[in-house]
């Protein structure tokens, strides 16, 4: 056996391991240069001095390299593939690269991006985490085209107010003359200042740092679903997507729109009047009897039982009537074709009312028309005028001075997304209620009154009590209503209310695929729409934490 004798640099002297080329102290090279190499550097200074380099030697003004050794001269030559050759070869290589990425990666049409539904993002707001600061009121709308998750919004934690002080209401006329035309009255919509908030014209653009005004909406029309979760109606997986894929994109939706309490009639209640809910209306009013013994109490709450409201409480309707603007209530089911009631249907005072519970009867609710719960509504003549059936709204739309400046639109109780079939083996839930808005969206948004200035809601009354996707949550410093007994607990939570329901606003005064993470609820409504008209603020609807929708919402005109 034999072994490689240690060395050392011929420079340094450092030890060098057996192989070792250069030293690592010094860098010289250790041996005789590779042949290759040799060859390799001969050809290089061959070439350049062929191109016209320093016939001396290189540029820096070395010696030209020695002809090779005769073991160079044997060794075989380092031929390089000509220019063409070489694009060619990186040619073939960038094909091969691209075919493989292309091979390995995702197809566009499965990425999020490409998805054909928007994504809506829910933000709880900052008064939902507990001890954080009230959202301000700047905030407003975003354009958004982020979608909301499959769950309801989480509910708001939201502080009680202390009840205002009480005041007495002014009712109104019990019959006030119903005018020829229910838009283009000289007076509609005028305040003491003599500003129109309800006439018609291109909004003019706010000056510089001047808030933001309301637009000259002429007609309001509120289409009211029930018992359904925010997600069910407008979240990704919708069960109505004529709903979340072609309405969400031509409006605003309201992602945080609670209702404020649990029971279609309650929330109906609400928003046509300002009322909170007695124990009679949470339960739809299974008996139509008079509230006792009616006294008034803070924020013109009506106290007592019962589910009829005396006449001394007002309701939007008579606001209107009183500035001469018309309204109209359009229940379907009441007075159609062989429907068992007429316009204004309700049962007579103190009896039961056989439409409500499992046992109810018919397409057509009592609770489903908030309208006559108010004596001031069915004590007047106008009552058989003005709430009547589905049936008269298309021939309202045909001719915009008959159409109403303010229109509540009630499906039966067959095609109102309630999960509860109105007769034994019907299909009930959300698809019916679909199959109606695609009916009856069209016929709106297509009227000349919906051109020229309206605003159309879509909402819900209540999100479900029991169940998966029970949701009592509340907001906009919703108080603990008189007639009820205090459902909080030592938790410190915010006063029971409805759940998320959300909303969809449209208009021509608004950009479409737009979503706001403002809370509102059905009082914040109530007040939008008293705004709107300049009409007085009723009941909870004048609560300090109740606001009105954003002015920066009606930005398309």
């Amino acid at each position: 056996m034999s072994a490689e004798r240690a060395r050392s640099c011929e420079t340094c002297g450092v030890p060098l391991a057996p192989g070792q080329r250069y030293c690592i102290a010094c860098g010289t090279r250790q041996g005789a240069p590779s042949p290759l190499l040799t060859e390799l550097l001969r050809r290089v200074t061959r070439s350049a001095t062929a191109n016209g380099d320093d016939a001396a030697g290189s540029p820096s003004g070395e010696p030209p390299a020695q002809p090779p050794s005769s073991a160079a001269a044997r060794a075989p030559a380092l031929a390089l593939p000509s220019p063409r050759i070489s694009a060619l070869l990186v040619l073939v290589f960038l094909g091969f690269g691209v075919l493989l990425g292309s091979a390995a990666s995702p197809h566009v049409t499965d990425t999020l991006a490409a998805s054909r539904q928007h994504i809506k993002v829910v933000l709880a707001p900052q008064s939902a985490v507990a001890g954080a600061p009230a959202p301000s009121p700047a905030s407003s709308s975003s354009s958004s085209s982020s979608s909301s998750s499959n769950e309801p919004p989480l509910p708001e934690a939201t502080p009680t107010p202390t009840p205002a002080a009480s005041s007495t209401p002014q009712p109104g006329p019990a019959s006030a003359p119903k005018p020829s035309s229910s838009s283009g009255n000289s007076s509609a919509g005028k305040g003491a200042g003599g500003e129109t908030s309800g006439g018609g014209g291109t909004p003019q653009a706010p000056a510089a740092g001047a808030e933001p005004k309301l637009p000259p909406i002429k007609h309001v029309f509120v289409v009211m679903l029930s018992d359904q979760p925010y997600a069910a109606v407008f979240g990704p997986a919708s069960a109505v997507p004529y709903v979340s894929e072609t309405l969400e994109r031509q409006g605003e939706l309201l992602a945080h729109y609670d209702a404020v309490a649990h029971e279609d009639l309650a929330n109906e209640v609400a928003l046509v009047s300002g009322q909170g809910p007695t124990a009679e209306t949470e339960a739809n009013c299974p008996n139509y009897a008079e509230i006792e013994p009616a006294s008034t109490g803070a924020d013109e709450q009506a106290l007592g039982s019962g589910c009829v409201y005396p006449a001394s409480t007002q309701t939007l309707g008579g606001e209107l009537s009183a500035k001469r603007l018309s309204w109209r209530a359009y229940i379907e089911g009441m007075d159609e074709a062989g429907a068992p009631t007429g316009a204004c249907g309700h049962p007579a005072l103190g009896q039961p009312d056989p439409t409500v519970g499992a046992a109810g009867v018919g397409a057509y609710a009592t609770f489903l028309n908030p309208f006559v719960y108010f004596d001031s509504v069915t004590g007047s003549a106008a009552c058989a005028e003005d709430d009547v059936g589905l049936d008269e709204l298309e021939s309202d739309l045909a001719d915009p001075s008959h159409t109403p400046s303010f229109s509540y639109i009630a499906p039966d109780r067959c095609h109102d997304a309630n999960p509860t079939p109105c007769a034994p083996g019907a299909t009930a839930g959300l698809a019916p209620a679909g199959e109606f808005l695609q009916k009856v969206v069209p016929e709106i948004v297509r009227s000349k009154a919906y051109k020229d200035g309206g605003l159309l809601v879509i909402t819900v009354d209540d999100a479900p009590s029991s169940g998966e996707f029970a949701d009592s949550s509340s907001c906009c410093g919703q108080p603990l209503f008189p007639n009820i007994v205090p459902s909080t607990t030592s938790t410190g939570l915010s006063p029971r209310g409805g759940g998320a329901v959300g909303a969809l606003l449209l208009s021509p005064f608004i950009k479409g695929a737009s979503t706001s993470q403002e809370p509102y609820n059905h009082f914040s409504l109530l007040r939008t729409i008293e705004d709107l008209f300049d009409l007085r603020h009723l009941g909870y609807a004048a609560l300090p934490g109740v606001k009105p929708f954003e002015a920066s919402m009606f930005t398309a005109r």
